[in-house]
């Protein structure tokens, strides 16, 4: 309890006061002061409408878009009603009525806030931004409150009422739907986080770390010798606790006694880190130190949810790594043999391409791994079994099995046993499989020493937990190919590109998995350098050597 995350960026507005009483201000035109629109004032010319009987007598029922009065109208509504403390009335006005004077309720009861002023800003089509102050009370313990929000009207089917479209974030953008606001002690002491040097880590400092802060409080606050403080706390719902988010600390009413934990993280990379996603939108990374498994940065551009450790994300070609280190292994290729790379090839009924339709005639296989040849992995589904895939992730590579203990909470990955065209889609980094920076970066660790080694982001050393272990290593034939392969990529490959300047002894994959719906891929890219391995994804980038390789490629250049 009491962890903070932070979540989508408030939107901000410019209220306009009367006296300290609610100046509702919606499409520009203020609205007075507590002033509940009647019946009549939501009707506007040029509205739809049909007759429910033929004889006139039920009422019309309106359809086609929201006037502007209409929004106003039901937000100021409800607005009002909210800030005057009448639950019901407010309620009423959503189109859920029970969650809502259920979550509006606890905003009295349970999280202690009083003297509640709300004041409107100007609306954008049926939008309305709204900002909120108050005072939060708690045993004698007074602070105040502010924050931005925002509400949605909608029209309700059976009888065209405009209703605001509920959801808990109407009520804080920090709420999901199913959690609550609750005031009161925290059950979990803030912690003191360290980077490896012993300096002080703070959200404000480097804003990715919001999440990690969070998740570091939750598992260590007891443990560090810290003292609970009072606070205004987000407290998650079934929904969230799924999407592993963190219970997040919205106030602090007074201030408890933190305790310390140091992490793995380095300073200068953090921040470099931080500087790389800045530049492009859904960017994240991680770094790590393949000796160790030690976590040296990690760094997402919207600071939200965590998706460089918890995102689950089909790895496109980057999981052509792990493929690989199967089919050398089985036989199946030989790095400078020749190997089939088809303009397309089908398997269960499916017809896999490559990128452009290219096509390699008799080339190597390492050729068709630099340059990232689709059927020349498909090809060979015929001669896996359906658990191939699953098995040599989990084994050689540590993954999917759900087991690491990092320090804050992580995705471990998923290759799930597929049969026919999804197993075929999976060697590629499709179907089924799902990966994130955190994964993929400890691939490209385990091809640079051989070995897994479990990530971590707070030694074990600190708590005694154990760290999850791979049951065998690659036979000493695939992993010299596998590492030919990667460093010819670098040099020579998709990857070469990203990877100029980058010197010493170097391996890379990028990567591109399809999104239904969504005009470009996500760009992925694993690589690695003397002693730092990193992966990045940026999402609807397009290819990963475009986009996710220069941020990688950045990092590995500052060590080796």
């Amino acid at each position: 309890m009491g962890n903070r995350r932070r979540v989508a960026e408030r939107r901000k507005t410019n209220p306009a006061m009367l006296g300290g009483m609610i100046a509702v201000v919606i499409g520009g035109a203020g609205l007075g002061v507590y002033a509940l629109l009647g019946s009549g004032a939501a009707a506007e010319n040029g509205t739809g409408s049909t007759s429910s009987s033929s004889d006139d007598k039920a009422k019309a029922v309106k359809t086609g878009p929201l006037s502007a009065k209409e929004v106003t109208g039901a937000a100021e509504t409800f607005l009002t009603a909210w800030q005057q403390g009448k639950v019901t009335e407010a309620a009423a006005v959503t189109d859920d009525t029970a969650a809502a004077k259920a979550l509006l309720t606890g905003y009295t009861k349970d999280a202690h806030i009083k003297d509640v002023t709300v004041t409107a800003g100007t609306r954008t089509g049926a939008e309305v931004p709204f900002s909120v102050k108050g005072t939060v009370s708690y045993k004698g313990t007074t602070k105040p409150l502010a924050y931005d929000s925002s509400l949605t009207v909608v029209r309700r089917a059976e009888d065209g009422k405009p209703l605001v479209q509920w959801h808990s974030a109407v009520v804080h953008p920090d709420l999901k739907d199913g959690d609550t606001l609750v005031t009161g002690e925290s059950g979990t002491p803030p912690v003191k986080a360290l980077d490896r040097d012993g300096g002080e880590l703070t959200e404000k400092e480097y804003p990715s770390l919001g999440s990690v802060l969070d998740g570091l409080r939750e598992k260590y606050g007891e443990k560090a010798g810290g003292k609970a403080g009072v606070e205004l706390q987000v407290i998650r719902g079934e929904e969230s606790k799924k999407a592993e988010l963190s219970d997040k600390t919205l106030l602090e009413l007074s201030k408890g006694t933190p305790g310390t934990v140091k992490t793995t993280l380095s300073p200068a990379m953090q921040a470099a880190a931080e500087k790389q996603v800045a530049s492009k939108e859904k960017a994240s990374v991680v770094l790590l130190r393949p000796s160790t498994g030690e976590i040296l940065a990690v760094a997402n551009s919207s600071h939200g949810f965590n998706t460089a450790f918890q995102g689950s994300l089909a790895p496109g070609s980057t999981m052509k790594v792990i493929t690989s280190s199967l089919l050398l292994e089985k036989g199946l290729a030989s790095a400078d043999k020749e190997h089939p790379c088809p303009k397309y090839f089908t398997y269960g009924h499916w017809k896999f391409q490559n990128d452009d339709k290219f096509e390699i005639k008799n080339g190597t296989f390492k050729a068709s791994f630099a340059r990232s040849c689709n059927t020349a992995f498909i090809s060979q589904a015929p001669e896996l079994d359906d658990d191939s895939l699953t098995k040599q992730a989990q084994q050689v590579f540590g993954l999917a099995l759900n087991n690491w203990s990092v320090g804050v909470p992580t995705f471990d990955g998923a290759v799930p046993v597929q049969s026919q065209a999804q197993m075929a889609a999976s060697l590629i980094g499709q179907g089924a499989v799902r990966m994130n920076p955190l994964n993929m970066a400890s691939v490209s660790a385990t091809v640079q020493t051989g070995t897994f080694k479990q990530p971590y982001l707070v030694s074990p050393e600190v708590d005694g937990r154990q760290l999850a272990t791979a049951s065998r290593t690659m036979s000493a034939s695939a992993l010299s190919q596998l590492r030919e392969l990667m460093a010819y990529t670098a040099a020579y490959g998709t990857a070469a590109e990203a990877m100029s300047g980058v010197t010493g002894n170097v391996g890379a994959k990028t990567g591109s998995a399809e999104v239904d719906g969504q005009k470009k891929p996500n760009g992925w890219f694993t690589a690695y350098r003397g002693d730092l391995a990193a992966a990045g994804v940026v999402q609807a980038g397009g290819h990963g050597g475009d986009t996710a390789g220069p941020i990688v490629a950045a990092l590995l250049k500052m060590g080796g």
